[in-house]
């Protein structure tokens, strides 16, 4: 991305956010890779970048562990094996080892599911491959401590053998010439030490010449002399010689392993590129997380579509003082390109225009940015920012000066891919004059298609963005009764800049107050009025408006609670008449058996018996009998004794009774041959003729 000027890195405050990286990141690589943070303008360099960060904070989130452990700086080392005839000893070999064991954890990580649910990240290591050969051929000659094997060549193996018997034989007879030398009294409190690798034994320094041997030195106090046993010599020699050549032996396998690795000296390295790119994700991740970074949608193309985007810097400081940080969410598409704020002085402007800046900044670099995930950004090929006093006393410039030759180099450079900030457009100047230059300056960035916003108290400018195609009014609100800025911005409307609300605030002389009203223009004076009472509405009404979306959606609520109850009420009537039909089922199911068994035993008499007329009787009376006892349920027995059925038509208001299941209801409603009947707290369409019009009996108090 092209920046001007040099300072806008600076101006917004993105070289903190690469200290914050820096912080993060472990390894070298990392470190270096975050102080030199690039911003990007391929989309598919950004997006792998973006899906890399998300995915490692997703695995951050989800406490799962990657086995990215590796943090050692071994680039020399690896740089010094692809040398020829160079030697890397067992220390250095260790940090390798560990670095090719930690490139296998992470192939043995990333199985089927893992690569399908992290492909960003699989992606680091899609162009490389795990060589198992290289711990192998390590542990052929070292062990866990970096030390050659005594089997790691037989030359060595023998050379330690030998090592071993001489180091034993030396021992011994060491020890008898200590023992005779403290019988005669010759020998110091230290007894025994080395001097240049050599086995040496102390004595007071007056007995000195007693003892046979080669003087290696005295104590600092010359109280103690340091003499090699003449028994001891010879196997000093011997254990001398043998240490030599085991140390040649060492160095010349530990040559030759060097020579047989140093053909994955560009494979290694490699590796070491992956475990510093893993810690660098990890560190962005990391912050990420700090700043509640999210990974909105990408567009290859100039567009701001930011919704609660947060200053990243403002929210960190806020979250660790506990204060609310104010969201931007606000819209730079083709239709609205620049963005024209007003409002009073810390009402938010500026932090409003550094917000979308430095987001743009990090989204562009690869990092999360804490904005909505529905938000959609675009790519900008360059960034011009121009905010606060520019004046350059070397080069004998104004601050007005300064400010045009930055508006010069804007107009000139800017396109369609351009997203600029400037602070208080026009300003240094007289204001007509000052405001005229800035409409020029706007118009022609507004031709150019370039994106941007610029803040501004004057009026003209004001005026514009209202009539000019391509630009827009905004205004940060201010709580004009608490002389407090809110930090919100709202677009769509310019601002007022509350000069003679705050100086009436702060108990100016009111007499200076009407002094300078009546030295402003009477319209500029009403427009200004008219901009602080709009605002002052527009706030009520969002106020209204939070009110109204509260009471809906408790009125949702309601609604949900009473469909709930409702649902209820209708299972418990349908499980009510279910209850009843299988009850009035059963009494029929008893008469039909009683029915039966009486059928049977006519059979039966008619069989037996000689009169034949009297059967049949009996035969009549059983099923055609008009005053036969009807079985009935409990229910309608409950039902009797509450209401009397009457010989009525049925009306609205009639209370009637269901033939059926024997349900007490009203009629609400007539259709024809139906009714609505409401029962309880449900209505029901039922046929007129399986009504019954009913009262209700009065009950009998016995006095």
């Amino acid at each position: 991305m092209r920046l001007y000027p040099e300072s806008a890195l600076t101006q917004l405050e993105f070289d903190k956010v690469k200290v914050l990286l820096k912080e993060h990141a472990r390894t070298e690589y990392a470190k270096t890779k975050a102080e030199n943070l690039r911003i990007h303008t391929r989309k598919e360099y950004i997006e792998t970048e973006l899906k890399q960060s998300h995915e490692y904070k997703l695995i951050l989130q989800q406490t799962q562990y990657f086995p990215n452990d590796f943090t050692h700086n071994i680039a020399r080392d690896i740089k010094l094996l692809s040398i020829p005839g160079a030697l890397l000893t067992g220390e250095q070999w260790m940090p390798i080892r560990k670095l090719a064991e930690n490139i296998s954890n992470i192939f043995r990580w990333f199985d089927t599911e893992r690569r399908q649910a992290f492909p960003a990240l699989a992606k680091v290591i899609s162009g490389s491959y795990y060589e198992k050969l290289i711990i192998e051929m390590i542990d052929e000659v070292l062990d866990e401590n970096g030390n050659v094997k005594d089997n790691a060549s037989e030359d060595l193996q023998k050379i330690r053998m030998s090592l071993f018997r001489k180091r034993n034989e030396l021992r011994r007879v060491f020890e008898k010439v200590v023992a005779k030398l403290a019988k005669a009294g010759y020998s110091a409190d230290i007894d025994e030490s080395f001097s240049n690798g050599r086995r040496v034994v102390a004595v007071f320094s007056e007995h000195k010449r007693q003892v046979k041997g080669i003087l290696h030195g005295e104590s600092d106090s010359r109280k103690t002399a340091f003499i090699e046993p003449e028994e001891t010599i010879e196997l000093n020699n011997d254990v001398f010689a043998l240490e030599h050549e085991e140390g040649r032996e060492v160095q010349r396998i530990l040559r030759e392993l060097t020579s047989r690795l140093s053909i994955y000296a560009s494979l290694l390295q490699q590796y070491l590129e992956i475990t510093g790119e893993y810690d660098f994700i990890h560190a962005k991740a990391r912050l990420a997380l700090d700043m509640n970074g999210q990974f909105p949608e990408l567009a290859d193309k100039a567009h701001v579509h930011l919704i609660d985007a947060y200053h990243p810097l403002l929210y960190l400081y806020n979250k660790a003082s506990g204060k609310k940080t104010i969201p931007v969410t606000l819209t730079l598409d083709d239709k609205s390109r620049i963005l024209v704020i007003s409002g009073p002085n810390a009402g938010g402007k500026t932090v409003t225009m550094k917000t979308i800046g430095l987001n743009q900044m990090m989204l562009q670099s690869g990092l999360l940015v804490p904005v909505s995930p529905m938000s959609q950004m675009g790519i900008f090929k360059q960034l011009f920012i121009h905010i606060g006093d520019t004046q350059n006393l070397e080069f004998e410039l104004s601050t007005y000066s300064s400010h045009l030759l930055h508006m010069k180099y804007f107009i000139e450079t800017a396109n369609g891919k351009t997203l600029f900030f400037i602070d208080e457009l026009g300003s240094g100047s007289d204001p007509n004059l000052g405001g005229a230059f800035a409409e020029v300056i706007m118009e022609e960035l507004s031709r150019r298609h370039s994106f941007g916003i610029v803040t501004t108290h004057y009026l003209n400018l004001k005026v514009m963005a209202n009539h000019t195609q391509g630009i827009i009014n905004g205004a940060m609100q201010f709580d004009e009764v608490h002389l407090q800025p809110m930090y919100k911005l709202i677009v769509g409307k310019p601002g007022s800049s509350y000069t003679f609300a705050i100086a009436e605030r702060i108990g100016l002389p009111q007499h200076l107050i009407n002094r300078a009203r009546k030295l402003v223009d009477e319209d500029h004076f009403k427009l200004d009025r008219l901009l602080n009472s709009t605002e002052q509405d527009l706030q009520q009404l969002q106020k209204e408006k939070k009110e109204l979306a509260r009471l809906v959606k408790e009125n949702e609520k309601l609604k949900k609670e009473m469909e709930q109850v409702m649902n209820k009420e209708r299972h418990r009537q349908q499980v009510e008449l279910l209850k009843q039909q299988n009850r009035i089922a059963e009494d029929r199911l008893v008469y039909l058996k009683d029915m039966e068994r009486k059928l049977k035993q006519i059979v039966l008499d008619w069989k037996k018996s000689e009169d034949k007329n009297q059967v049949v009787r009996n035969l009549q009376n059983l099923l055609f009998k008009r005053k036969e006892e009807i079985v009935v349920n409990k229910l309608a027995k409950k039902v009797d004794q509450k209401y009397k059925e009457l010989n009525q038509n049925i009306t609205v208001g009639s209370l009637v009774k269901l033939k059926k299941n024997y349900q007490v209801g009203e009629v609400k409603e007539i259709r024809g041959k139906r009714a609505i009947v409401q029962i309880g707290v449900l209505p029901m369409n039922v046929d007129l003729a399986d009504l019954i019009t009913v009262e209700k009996v009065e009950e009998k108090v016995e006095k």
